[in-house]
């Protein structure tokens, strides 16, 4: 795995500018891609409704903030 990120490291760190640009475009929209994958396996997997939960709690107890 450190062989690996090594070998991209040295690839980015030789990207032109233009290049670099493009690449954290992509970075950040793969980023995105896995963030709204994990939330969605969560979802599914019941994860999530603990938090919703007790945000409702909150709500219905006047602990909530705008």
């Amino acid at each position: 795995m450190i062989a690996r990120l090594q070998t991209v490291e040295k690839a980015v760190a030789e990207l032109t500018a233009a290049e670099i640009a493009t690449f954290r475009r992509w970075l950040a929209e793969f980023d995105a891609s896995v963030w709204d994958d994990q939330i969605e396996a969560d979802a599914s997997a019941d994860k999530l409704d603990p938090l919703a939960d007790g945000a409702r709690g909150d709500y219905h107890d006047w602990r909530a903030r705008q």
